[in-house]
């Protein structure tokens, strides 16, 4: 389930400037994420995005824990 979730976010150059798009529409998931997280809710999001359905949604959430899976997190000097 998690490699079907994963194989909906796509890269393409011509795309969001290449940005990570849910199906290669131009919904950029860096823009999916940033509604979840700002407490909007999946079927909420369904109704404002109609053609996309709750997969892409947990397709972006799980691109973005695959992203965080490193073995280390370095502070960069500000």
């Amino acid at each position: 389930m998690q490699e079907e979730l994963i194989n909906r976010i796509t890269i393409d150059p011509d795309i969001c400037h290449g940005k990570p798009t849910i199906r290669g529409l131009r919904y950029p998931v860096e823009n999916m994420l940033e509604l979840l997280a700002g407490g909007m809710t999946i079927e909420e999001l369904l109704e404002d995005y109609p053609d996309l359905v709750r997969e892409d949604f947990l397709a972006c959430l799980q691109y973005a824990a695959k992203l965080v899976q490193v073995k280390g997190v370095y502070r960069i000097a500000s």
